[in-house]
């Protein structure tokens, strides 16, 4: 009886390291989405601002 609970733990220890792992694979993952996104967004932003800047200059 004994054995058998360090088999269980055995296997009990390798599940929680696949769930972390899994888990932090998942946060970089998303991290890295997010990151994407903003970079995108930053883009757009600053090319919306050099695109009014240009009207702005035509007009005066």
């Amino acid at each position: 009886m004994g054995g058998r609970g360090v088999i269980g733990d055995k296997w009990s220890m390798k599940i929680l390291w696949m769930c972390a792992i899994g888990s932090a694979i998942s946060l970089y993952m998303v991290a890295a989405e997010r990151q994407m996104q903003n970079r995108d967004r930053m883009l757009a932003e600053s090319l919306k601002a050099m695109e009014s800047d240009e009207g702005n200059d035509e007009e005066v």
